[in-house]
């Protein structure tokens, strides 16, 4: 092992088994499917996030978007009820995993775009029904057949009676994450559903895409999503417990930086992970810099490496599932779980199915659902 990747073993929210040296964190990418087919991507983990009511993988502008057309739906359909950013980011996740990999700029538009597959039905990405161009080319850059576009991935034709100005530029533009959430977010809300009954949110879900499997994905975002957004009550709390999770929440905002953290708070960190991303221009924390950080608040020093944290307390299998966990307890993420060698990250569970997380580069400290990570590994109990 080379001396850099030494300081990687030593300071990094990192496995140091060779096998499995990857950036403490990273969530991994997930499969878009369009309102008709099926459009497989593998978006890059970048990005960051915006301060809290978030989740670990949405990019900060993406959620501005969601944010902002939830906020104004009631503008164009005043009995619409219910519609929260994520619903929306349910959609987004599913559609284009939050255009996670192109560069969006602060007007909204993202480059490249995103384009699903041709609907001539070649059978390509599941698509069996040829769908004739309507739009020549304009916002699917084909005149010989229609496919899907933009982080929400609208046919031309449905966007033509959709799609909003949104960002005020004079374009209605399926590719500016402002423009394509409003549209959505009409799309979604009808002539006036009330999507806080889930029979109605189901039927919206539904008319995006008819998959029952669909459905199904696109809720169980929507709740991860909602979960992340709701912060948890720590009055019931006492003692160590509620400092240690006072400590890690007082954090919410920080930035994450790759090596950064310690016992007295947010450091500088180092350079840098396997894919490039330095810390040394950062203050903040990785995910074991904020734990060390909030259990020294309460009296209990960690070692620095997720791995090794695992190594502290009373143990609980993965086997038992998530809720057995308690407020406090250290919650584990591995490439391989039950080798706790391979475990690559660490949060600070709060209870109600939340934990406070470090997710990744360019991310900040917030809540977010334990789901939100793969590989679980189980947790310890130290408190």
């Amino acid at each position: 092992m080379t001396r850099s990747g030494r300081r990687i073993r030593r300071w990094g929210c990192l496995t140091a088994v060779l096998a499995f040296v990857a950036v403490c964190c990273a969530v991994p990418a997930s499969n878009a499917i369009s309102a008709y087919v099926t459009l497989r991507t593998r978006a890059q983990d970048d990005g960051g996030l915006a301060e809290g009511g978030s989740a670990a993988d949405v990019p900060a502008r993406m959620l501005t978007a969601y944010k902002n057309a939830a906020g104004h739906v009631g503008a164009y359909v005043p009995t619409c009820r219910g519609m929260r950013w994520p619903v929306l980011a349910g959609i987004a996740k599913i559609e284009s995993n939050h255009a996670v990999g192109r560069t969006i700029a602060a007007n909204g538009d993202i480059r490249p775009r995103i384009y699903g597959v041709l609907l001539n039905g070649s059978g390509q990405g599941g698509n069996t029904t040829t769908v004739a161009d309507t739009d020549g080319g304009k916002w699917d850059g084909t005149a010989s057949g229609e496919r899907a576009v933009g982080p929400f991935q609208f046919l031309p034709s449905t966007w033509e009676t959709t799609g909003k100005d949104a960002n005020d530029d004079g374009i209605a533009d399926p590719h500016n994450a402002d423009d394509a959430a409003l549209g959505a977010a009409l799309y979604l809300c009808g002539n006036g559903r009330d999507l806080t009954q889930r029979s109605q949110l189901q039927a919206a879900i539904s008319q995006y895409n008819h998959s029952k499997t669909y459905v199904s994905e696109v809720l169980g975002w929507i709740d991860q999503y909602t979960a992340a957004a709701t912060g948890p009550a720590t009055t019931n709390l006492t003692g160590t417990v509620r400092t240690v999770i006072d400590a890690a929440l007082t954090q919410k905002g920080v930035a994450y930086s790759w090596g950064g953290g310690d016992a007295s708070g947010p450091t500088y960190g180092i350079c840098c992970t396997p894919s490039g991303k330095s810390g040394t221009s950062i203050k903040g924390f990785d995910c074991s810099g904020l734990t060390t950080y909030a259990y020294a608040k309460a009296g209990v020093r960690l070692p620095r490496t997720a791995a090794e944290q695992a190594g502290v307390g009373k143990r609980i299998p993965a086997s038992l599932g998530t809720s057995v966990l308690k407020a406090g307890d250290l919650v584990f993420y591995a490439y391989a779980p039950g080798h706790d060698a391979t475990i690559y990250h660490v949060g600070i569970y709060v209870g109600g199915g939340q934990m406070v997380n470090a997710a990744r580069p360019g991310t900040v400290v917030r809540l977010d659902a334990v789901t939100a990570m793969s590989g679980y590994a189980g947790g310890a109990r130290l408190l």
